[in-house]
């Protein structure tokens, strides 16, 4: 998983669905030793599902290691996935509303252009003035 790899499968979109999320983790490269460890030099892949699972669990990273004890990586795999989605699943659902209700995005883009059009007021009328516009 990399935030910066331009495939779509490598990165966890937060409105990606519960499938999806669970197919990426899934897929997501690892080595052939089954313990999960963290070791990020060593087994950057399993060590990047690790760093994924305790920040989706809100957990360490060394509780999130324990919590993996005695599962191979593809158990593990299921685990991480399980966290994530659970911790994307309100956010998620918060979009899709939010992108479903139009009037709603209109009222809050509306005000904030009137905000950002109140603060540049006196810069652009200052700005004016010294170019010679007033």
């Amino acid at each position: 998983m990399s935030k910066s790899d331009p495939q779509t499968m490598a990165t966890i979109f937060v409105t990606d669905s519960p499938d999806a999320i669970a197919l990426k983790v899934r897929r997501a490269v690892t080595d052939f030793t089954s313990e999960v460890t963290f070791d990020p030099e060593g087994r950057p892949g399993v060590s990047n599902l690790v760093t994924i699972h305790a920040a989706a669990a809100s957990i360490g990273v060394e509780e999130a290691v324990a919590a993996a004890r005695g599962l191979d990586t593809a158990a593990y795999k299921a685990l991480v996935s399980e966290a994530v989605v659970l911790r994307l699943t309100p956010i998620r659902e918060e979009i899709c509303r939010l992108r479903g209700d139009r009037a709603h995005l209109e009222a809050v883009l509306d005000r904030g252009a009137r905000a950002a059009r109140e603060l540049a007021a006196p810069l652009l009328h200052e700005v004016r003035q010294r170019v010679g516009f007033c």
